[in-house]
């Protein structure tokens, strides 16, 4: 038996650390630890309701958004009110431009640049991949970095800056859209569009987004070939490597569901598992702190009763990240549990077929930019200018609420409780801390250090490439995990 502590893993920030233990070549055991503190929640203890919304997007610059929603959705829901129609239009465009640009930069930036290793010398995709995809030199690197810089102008004209936009408000969006801005918004998704149909798929969002199972995609696939579309690559690749067979977890999804408009949700929530596909019951929410450096209950216990405090002497704890679990058991979230809990077809198979792993995670990603860009462009056509984007809340004096949403990795929970006027309690339960999460009291792993085991370990490698695909498919942000 070999030990090894691997990482940094993320090409953006690296506070993530995974020990391994490995016998006949393969991880038998893993261990993911999260070596920071923050704790947002005690700086927003005592604070007024309403400056959630300024605190708790700092927790993050990459998903700044999703926290702005989740912390206007969590002080909304503890008022009772709602927003204008306008106002959520403009709500989902904002966090759906931040998502869709954070599977856009996984893909081309994070994982694709790993399969022009050396490693991977010999193989027949490997100059093309390398032409492609190569850190720094690869002709993504220029131009899908382009492509997101333009796309990401729509952040300006509907939130006036990013990240730490204060456009989405409890009310629904302090910033209004004129008839000129809408017509700007129209064409930057449109020429965002042109890039994907030209090199993400070689083909129409349409098309792609109708592709009903593995057989529909792998035919798409033959019949378009790797030259026209990075898809088709990333599905060469996929194949010849094996990256189905790599990484499967405890195929326990979850979605609080995404994108609101009038009551209905353009992916709705639910727990899929087994096949089956269950509703989501939030009240069964715990979190389990006994492999975690924080004090608190013995029990797990619901957000809203739950406590962030620290406590570095806890000699069983190896990670600053706590446990959440449903219902007792982990869960994976992100966009393939997005998509198997949507029901879309295509997913649905893959995940009949194989599970959860390192190729449905990244063919679910590139799903739903085919799926929420038309999305985007029917909430755009739709914007009412001159009609109202915000209506005043009221004050919280008293109450709770909780904030459920859908960031780019997965489900994002906002839990605040308001006494007086001031933020009694706040918890936050970020999309890493659900797939990142150490082992709980009965010794269940988390999803990530589930994926793990069984991942090949070369006798030579001190941080095995299949590892680091295992970790880079859930796409690590450590910074939000902490809470």
């Amino acid at each position: 038996m070999s030990r090894l502590v691997v990482g940094p893993f993320n090409r953006v920030e690296g506070d993530l650390e995974v020990r391994i233990e490995a016998e006949a070549g393969q991880v038998s055991s893993a261990w993911v630890n999260s070596p920071m503190y923050r704790g947002f929640e005690q700086i927003l203890h005592g604070k007024d309701p309403g400056d959630a919304l300024v605190y708790a997007p700092r927790i993050c610059g990459i998903c700044s958004v999703s926290q702005s929603v989740a912390a206007a959705h969590a002080v909304r829901d503890a008022l009772g009110a709602e927003a204008p129609p306008n106002g959520e239009r403009l709500t989902n465009l904002v966090l759906a431009a931040e998502n869709l640009a954070d599977h856009f930069t996984h893909f081309y930036l994070f994982f694709m640049p790993d399969f022009a290793r050396a490693a991977y010398e010999g193989r027949a995709w490997h100059p093309d991949v390398v032409r492609r995809f190569r850190a720094e030199q690869g002709a993504a690197a220029t131009d899908a970095v382009a492509a997101r810089a333009a796309f990401m102008n729509l952040m300006g004209v509907l939130a006036g800056k990013w990240p730490h936009t204060h456009t989405v408000q409890a009310g629904g969006a302090a910033k209004g859209v004129t008839g000129a801005e809408k017509l700007r918004v129209l064409s930057l998704l449109g020429q965002f569009r042109r890039y994907l149909e030209e090199h993400t798929f070689g083909d129409r969002l349409e098309t792609v987004a109708a592709l009903a199972g593995g057989s529909d995609l792998a035919a798409w696939a033959a019949e378009r070939g790797p030259e026209g579309s990075d898809l088709a690559r990333f599905l060469r690749v996929a194949e010849d490597v094996g990256l189905a067979e790599l990484g499967r977890s405890h195929d326990r999804f979850m979605s609080y569901g995404s994108y609101p408009f009038q009551g209905e949700r353009l992916f709705p929530g639910g727990v899929f598992a087994g096949g089956d596909l269950m509703p989501l019951d939030a009240d069964a929410i715990r979190e389990d702190l006994y492999s975690s450096w924080m004090s608190g209950a013995r029990e797990p216990v619901h957000p809203y009763e739950g406590v962030t405090l620290p406590d570095a002497e806890r000699e069983e704890a190896y990670s600053w990240c706590k446990a959440p679990r449903l219902a007792g058991r982990p869960v994976e979230v992100g966009a393939l549990a997005r998509q198997v809990v949507a029901g879309h077809p295509l997913i649905r198979e893959l995940v009949a077929e194989t599970g959860g792993n390192v190729r449905n995670r990244v063919v679910a990603r590139l799903l739903e930019l085919a799926r929420v860009v038309p999305a985007m462009e029917a909430w755009a056509r739709a914007i009412e200018p001159g009609e109202p984007f915000y209506r005043e809340p009221g004050a919280l004096q008293e109450g709770e609420g909780a904030g459920l949403v859908e960031a780019a990795r997965g489900s994002l929970g906002h839990w605040i409780r308001v006494h007086n006027g001031r933020i009694l309690n706040y918890q936050i339960v970020a999309p890493t801390t659900w797939n990142f999460s150490p082992r709980d009291r009965d010794g269940v792993p988390g999803p990530l250090e589930a994926a793990l085991e069984g991942a090949p370990v070369g006798a030579d490698e001190r941080t095995p490439v299949a590892v680091q695909h295992v970790v880079r498919s859930f796409d690590p942000c450590m910074v939000c995990t902490v809470h």
